[in-house]
């Protein structure tokens, strides 16, 4: 559904222009002509243009990228389809996303991953790249052909929802993605430890009588994962980290590779295990809320360039699947429409990072992590491609069901409100998505 052939020009006018990639940030004018980046330059002319944006007062960045949402299709399409999962992904600010195998069927083979854009193709609203499945149907048990997924258009592999566990198995897959140049994403999850368990292993889970599940379950999957990987030459990805613990072993490994990398979500950076109290089922998340001490050290890792990703985990389930009760319903919530100021709430208003650096973890390295830097993409360049954010920094709003447009609602974070929002969006040349504080959502 993306114009693939736009012929639309748009002068986007007035605004602080900040891409990461290149190091700008200043006071400009871009220019969009055909699909692509035309000029970026103060004082640019208007005459001739179809549409012109005033960005005043606003920012205006390369096109969010979001590299970890469940679309949930095929298979899942009662609590989100590629379709409804874009429309939110616009409405967050987002012009790409990178869709997670734990689908029925997984991406686990070619014409599986060549299904799977086929159906991207018909019906997404932004670009969608599928990250495939390591192993046969995600069970962990035999590694699929990594190169042949990677051939047909995955842009990295990942078993999210379990974790590659056995350490032979894990190690021939961190050498498939060496050898196929894409990064492996891990869930961190060491499944022995976890068995039965709902939240945070702590006061809180005593207290309503749930089953823990402690930090070391994350902290040594990391551990294990990291020393294999450096010792490949892999790419490797922790996703959703959750865990103080994790921090320090993320940084040494750092030190000794670069292409180490990983992830905070919103709920991370925003929330505690107190917002399971009650047994409050929109709280429950996979790796679990964890505590105070547990959230200030993933912010103080955002800040400190450990965790350089900034990802949804964007996980939408039906209203009947969060009634059940909390030790039956499922983990996940939604994140995209929500995501961009929970970031600035939890890192650029504590003054932990600015806007500069925020974007640079919502654009330029989820591009590099997932190679779709390669395309263009995470960065403003003349010649390069037109997917464009424009964020009004201030705008207040409440977060409720009426500004979700995906299918599902399922989020601790309704009721709150949030400064800041992405109120334009361009997709290859063309305006996907604007809000206006009068009439809501255009798409």
């Amino acid at each position: 559904m993306i114009d693939q052939n736009p012929h639309q020009s748009i002068l986007i006018r007035g605004g602080r222009v900040i891409d990461p990639a290149s190091g700008l940030d200043a006071a400009c004018d871009v220019a969009i002509t055909g699909g692509t980046i035309a000029a970026i330059a103060p004082d640019l002319p208007a005459a001739g243009v179809d549409e012109i944006i005033d960005a005043a007062g606003m920012i205006v960045c390369p096109g969010l990228i979001d590299p970890h949402v469940h679309l949930r299709e095929p298979g899942g399409e009662a609590q989100e389809t590629i379709e409804s999962g874009t429309r939110a992904a616009l409405a967050g600010g987002f012009t790409t996303v990178c869709s997670m195998p734990n689908t029925l069927p997984p991406p686990d083979t070619a014409c599986r991953v060549e299904d799977l854009l086929e159906r991207i193709q018909a019906t997404a609203h932004c670009r969608v790249f599928p990250v495939a499945a390591a192993s046969v149907n995600r069970n962990g048990e035999h590694l699929n052909d990594i190169a042949s997924l990677v051939k047909a258009g995955a842009v990295a592999i990942s078993d999210d929802g379990d974790a590659l566990w056995p350490d032979e198995l894990m190690e021939a897959a961190l050498k498939a993605c060496r050898s196929a140049d894409v990064a492996f994403m891990q869930h961190c999850q060491d499944p022995t430890m976890t068995v039965g368990s709902a939240m945070n292993e702590g006061a809180v889970s005593m207290r309503l009588g749930l089953t823990g599940w402690p930090d070391v379950a994350e902290s040594s999957v990391i551990e294990r994962d990291a020393s294999m990987a450096i010792g490949v030459g892999a790419r490797y990805h922790a996703q959703h980290v959750s865990a103080a613990k994790s921090i320090p072993i993320l940084a040494a490994a750092r030190e000794q590779s670069e292409h180490i990398t990983a992830e905070a979500s919103p709920h991370h950076l925003n929330l505690t295990e107190d917002a399971c109290d009650g047994y409050d089922t929109s709280a429950k998340v996979n790796p679990p809320l964890r505590t105070n001490a547990d959230m200030l050290a993933i912010r103080e890792a955002v800040a400190h360039g450990v965790i350089t990703v900034l990802a949804t985990d964007h996980a939408p389930h039906t209203g009947d699947a969060k009634q059940l009760p909390f030790d039956q319903a499922p983990f996940g919530l939604i994140g995209l429409e929500s995501a961009l100021p929970l970031y600035a709430r939890a890192l650029v208003h504590t003054g932990l990072i600015g806007w500069p650096k925020l974007i640079e973890h919502m654009t330029i390295n989820p591009a590099r992590l997932c190679n779709l830097d390669r395309l263009g993409l995470g960065a403003l360049a003349v010649g390069g491609p037109a997917d464009v954010t424009v964020i009004n920094p201030d705008w207040e709003w409440p977060f409720n069901a009426d500004q979700c447009a995906g299918l599902s609602v399922n989020s601790p974070f309704m009721g709150w409100d949030l400064k800041g929002r992405a109120v334009a969006v361009v997709v290859n040349g063309r305006i996907c998505m604007t809000w206006h504080k009068s009439g809501g959502l255009i798409a």
